[in-house]
């Protein structure tokens, strides 16, 4: 499609609309298609087609620099859920003594 068009939609009570054919055409999405709705700005959001699956991302960063050992993996999961529990609990203790001191 060229230039700039505006076509709407209606919303039904269950939250569902109609996508129109030109927008669905130009997208390249068919029925049972997965699309997102990404915000670009507060209150405004962009309707973008998911055309990828997950297996096309293969190879999209290039190779890895080093290999990680699955344990390696989950000593380093281990030490983050360690400190965010730290901290959890540090800040848990300021709020009370905020609140009830």
């Amino acid at each position: 499609m060229k230039g700039n068009f505006m076509t709407t939609a209606m919303l039904t009570s269950k939250g569902q609309i109609t996508v129109p054919v030109q927008i669905r055409k130009d997208l390249g999405v068919n029925s049972g298609d997965r699309v997102e709705f990404v915000q670009i700005a507060p209150g405004r959001y962009e309707f973008v087609a998911v055309t990828r699956e997950v297996t096309a991302l293969k190879g999209m960063f290039g190779k890895p620099q080093a290999t990680v050992s699955i344990e390696a993996m989950n000593a380093d999961i281990c030490l983050q859920t360690h400190a965010a529990a730290s901290w959890t609990s540090n800040r848990s203790d300021f709020v009370y003594q905020i609140f009830f001191s």
